[in-house]
């Protein structure tokens, strides 16, 4: 494939995917487990304020319960992002406990997203299991949504401090970038042709924004200044990056038992992720090929009862354009640039090492 043009015009090359320093997975694990130790008792508490039946819906949502409403022990997430809430606290000084509320309340907008995400992409799985729009109805879906929502402003203003105040206009701030995010989301699947940079600038909004917002959230709350929180942000916002495009990478190659999707399942949704747009902007003729293909499928009536060799094709044909190859390298890009930014804050060489090896983490994950 040749040379792709990035976010600040260079060209962008294919590479490995793997970034150079592997994540000691022993240690992100304790730091993922850590951030969910500490939020989950906060989380569940706001999350016990709802009506009924709101509650029971969220509490299958987070996996506490199941369809049956018997306590579980579902997947709940990979809990990344109350990680960088309390480690953003630890980076301004503060105790990681300073960071609780901050990293609750992005996990309540980051919740919100998810059901309401799953009903619009009419998506059936979520972490091995049924979505709530399936379990609960579409109604419910988008109810305890709002909820969570509402609920994530509460924890936060509650406090009644003026560093509570900062970190409600940040959360306001990525919440809107979020939604428009997603808002674009969908429109760029009724679209014969998305550029690079309008994918990159969608995947900025939809997953970027909040990520920016967990690792400089706790900061605030911390105490720290706007400077210092913006350049945690700005780190935030390039690990979002490089997450969203690891995470379009499984979206087509993924294992299903890993990812608890489906096969192919944003070839399935017609999204156009970065693999797709890149490999249509390379030019040859499997992007042409692919290019035909994907206009012949937004105007089929049948593309519900594709094959799977039908989608398995497409995605060879993205592979062969070179979309897989320079997606990698787009996430190893953003990596790096994410990590450049914690060179501008002063913090404990400890909290820097952890928020370091989160990075690699996210890069090199498998689901």
């Amino acid at each position: 494939m040749s040379s792709t043009t990035g976010t600040r015009g260079e060209s962008v090359t294919p590479a490995n995917p793997a970034v150079d320093t592997v994540a000691d997975t022993a240690d992100v694990t304790a730091l993922l487990e850590r951030g969910r130790a500490l939020s989950a008792p906060v989380l569940r508490a706001a999350v016990d304020r709802l009506a009924p039946p709101m509650d029971t819906v969220a509490a299958y949502h987070f996996g506490w319960i199941d369809a049956e409403g018997r306590p579980s022990d579902g997947d709940g997430g990979k809990a990344v992002r109350p990680a960088l809430a309390l480690l953003s606290a630890e980076a301004a000084g503060a105790p990681a406990e300073a960071g609780i509320p901050g990293a609750v309340a992005v996990e309540l907008v980051h919740n919100f997203s998810l059901l309401h995400d799953d009903l619009m992409d009419g998506d059936e799985q979520r972490r091995h299991r049924d979505t709530v729009w399936k379990v609960h109805g579409p109604a419910q879906a988008i109810l305890v949504g709002d909820a969570l929502f509402a609920l994530a402003y509460d924890l936060l203003l509650e406090l009644g401090t003026a560093e509570a105040g900062r970190a409600a206009r940040r959360l306001t701030t990525a919440s809107r970038k979020l939604i428009d995010g997603q808002a674009q989301d969908i429109s760029y699947e009724h679209r014969e042709r998305v550029t690079v940079e309008e994918c990159l600038e969608m995947e900025g909004n939809k997953t970027g924004a909040l990520l920016a917002c967990a690792v400089s959230i706790g900061a605030v709350l911390g105490g720290a200044d706007d400077r210092t929180a913006d350049t945690l942000e700005a780190y935030g916002y390039h690990l979002g990056l490089a997450f969203q495009a690891v995470d379009d990478l499984l979206g087509i190659w993924g294992d299903p038992e890993s990812t608890g999707k489906q096969t192919w399942s944003d070839l399935r949704q017609r999204k156009k992720s970065l693999p797709v747009v890149a490999a249509l902007a390379a030019g040859g003729e499997a992007s042409e090929r692919l290019g035909e293909l994907l206009a012949a499928d937004a105007k089929s009536n049948d593309f519900d009862s594709f094959s799977e060799e039908e989608f398995a094709a497409r995605a060879a044909l993205i592979e062969e354009a070179g979309g897989r190859e320079w997606t990698a390298r787009e996430a190893r890009r953003q990596h790096a640039i994410a990590i450049e930014a914690l060179h501008a804050v002063d913090m404990p060489p400890r909290v820097r090492a952890q928020l370091t090896e989160l990075a690699d983490f996210v890069v090199v994950r498998k689901r």
